[in-house]
């Protein structure tokens, strides 16, 4: 999917799509072929107030979403009138609240990265509440063996979720309460507060995607949870209305781009990079390894219900089709080259390939990659990042392969997990994200995991995946089966070693043990005493 300026027609139109991430926010401009005509992107700037505190202002994020808008479209060298529709991927679980009249924030984005609600997750977790919850749904689901009653027994808060960061905005600032008693309050994500803004208030809204990232909506009823909402004294009347990610959520205001511009898709980014990744078939499996890890499997139309720490998604609704997700994650994989970088490791990411295969091995040198703690399957937010085996002959080539290698054992940690609890036979797996483009990790992945990895051409899948349904709303594309046919591939990652010489009994397994050991030792660190 390269970029072609030439040779397009003044009657041609074009698919606008804008991905707001977690550290820059980006747009294209695709044409029939899925090829990018022109692209703009700014940087996200992430406000540090309190320790443990991570925000973004908002007149920064609009006034950076209209910039590359417009300058997607000038480096194009098109018209604004030839944009057909837009597409939109966003950052998940990030949020806001705003008078709906004056549409003037009661505070920053409190972003998905902010631990100012630890305390108040850790004291929810352990409450006589919580376990007379799910005391009460385990016994509703040995009665009725409905899924929704086990997912409810199983509930464990986090501070990435949306629902106590919001209890904790209703309860520390005042303006936002009295507007909540004088029902002038708005609440919203990112998708929803840039749909009132293109819109000028129009527009109150979000999708299923994104709704179901919160943990404030029941992904089996399909809607907002009663139940939740009124165990933690959150209003439904403050939460946005959920549509389907495919739908003409509104018109951007012409004042803003000169043209009235179709909004035909909102979605969260890696259900967007799932999309966008053509992953529509039971058994597909996305793999993005960012800032984090996210390794999604498509479970078709039931949500799946996870003990291991596995999180039911809504990928998309389109029409009457719901596509559910069962996601698992792993923090750090991003940030922990980027640590190494600034240790001075290494000066360019591009080397560390390099780096890693100039030596047999790590030397028995294992790195865990817990800068935020031990998500799915272990989920242990009190454990610590560490590198163990270090030794008088330990070089920094050998704690480079450490850190690449890491990435590559967690994927594999996550892989089984998926594997043993949906039991979904694998069709495809598709990678994407910045870390993707390491040859390395790659193959070590396709060697643990035994199976054929697919790297893409273009790697903005979350921008892809928000274009597609936008295009598909407008009939600009047909159908899924046409999507497909432009999707592009940049190389093939075959295993060359056996997956049995990784399991049990096998030649490599050794060294997966002794990085397991380092996993558990890692644990339960910052426990306090």
């Amino acid at each position: 999917m390269g970029t072609r300026r030439n040779g397009f027609s003044k009657r041609e139109t074009f698919i606008l799509s804008v991905d707001v991430g977690t550290t820059s926010i980006r747009c294209h401009v695709y044409d029939k072929s899925a090829s990018i005509r022109g692209s703009c992107s700014t940087k996200v700037s992430l406000l540090y107030p309190q320790p443990g505190w991570v925000e973004i202002d908002p007149d920064d994020l609009w006034k950076g979403f209209v910039t590359v808008v417009k300058g997607a479209v000038q480096d194009s060298g098109l018209q604004m009138c030839q944009m057909e529709s837009l597409g939109i991927s966003t950052q998940r679980a990030t949020f806001i609240t705003w008078d709906r009249n004056t549409g003037k924030p009661f505070h920053n984005f409190i972003t998905w990265q902010d631990l100012r609600t630890v305390e108040l997750v850790r004291s929810w977790n352990r409450s006589c509440t919580m376990k007379t919850v799910r005391g009460v749904t385990k016994m509703l689901y040995f009665l009725t063996r409905q899924k929704r009653f086990l997912a409810a027994s199983l509930v464990v808060f986090t501070s990435q979720h949306v629902s106590l960061r919001l209890v904790w905005a209703l309860n520390n600032i005042p303006q936002l309460r009295q507007a909540v008693e004088d029902g002038s309050c708005y609440f919203g994500t990112i998708d929803t507060w840039l749909l009132y803004k293109l819109t000028k208030g129009l527009v109150h809204a979000t999708d299923y995607s994104n709704a179901s990232a919160t943990a404030i909506f029941d992904s089996y009823q399909m809607c907002w949870s009663g139940f939740v909402c009124s165990l933690l004294s959150i209003p439904l009347s403050i939460l946005p209305s959920v549509q389907n990610t495919s739908h003409k959520f509104g018109t951007c205001d012409p004042s803003i781009f000169g043209v009235p511009i179709p909004i035909m898709s909102v979605m969260a980014d890696q259900q967007a990079a799932m999309f966008g990744e053509c992953c529509f078939d039971i058994g597909d499996v996305k793999i993005t390894m960012g800032t984090g890890t996210f390794m999604d499997i498509n479970t078709g139309n039931k949500p799946h219900t996870s003990v291991a720490g596995l999180y039911p998604l809504v990928g998309w609704k389109i029409g009457d089709d719901v596509v559910y997700l069962a996601e698992g994650n792993a923090a750090g994989t991003g940030a922990a080259i980027k640590w190494a970088q600034d240790l001075e490791l290494f000066s360019d990411v591009k080397e560390t390939e390099a780096i890693a295969t100039s030596v047999e091995d790590s030397d028995g040198v294992y790195f865990v990659p817990s800068f935020s703690g031990l998500q799915a399957p272990l989920n242990d937010p009190k454990a610590c990042a560490s590198f163990m085996g270090l030794k008088p002959s330990t070089t920094k080539r050998h704690l480079v392969r450490a850190i690449l290698e890491s990435i590559a054992f967690r994927n594999k940690q996550l892989f089984e997990v998926m594997l043993g609890e949906t039991r979904i036979p694998i069709t495809k797996i598709r990678a994407d994200g910045g870390v993707c483009t390491n040859n390395f990790i790659m193959q070590l992945t396709a060697d643990l995991l035994g199976r054929k990895i697919e790297r893409p051409s273009h790697f903005d899948m979350s921008c892809l995946g928000a274009a597609f349904v936008a295009g598909l709303g407008t009939g600009y594309w047909r159908n899924q089966e046409e999507l497909k046919k432009l999707l592009t591939t940049d190389q093939h990652f075959l295993p060359r070693r056996s997956k049995a010489d990784w399991d049990k009994g096998g030649l490599y397994r050794g060294v997966l043990q002794s990085w397991e050991r380092a996993l558990q030792r890692s644990m339960h660190w910052y426990s306090q005493p």
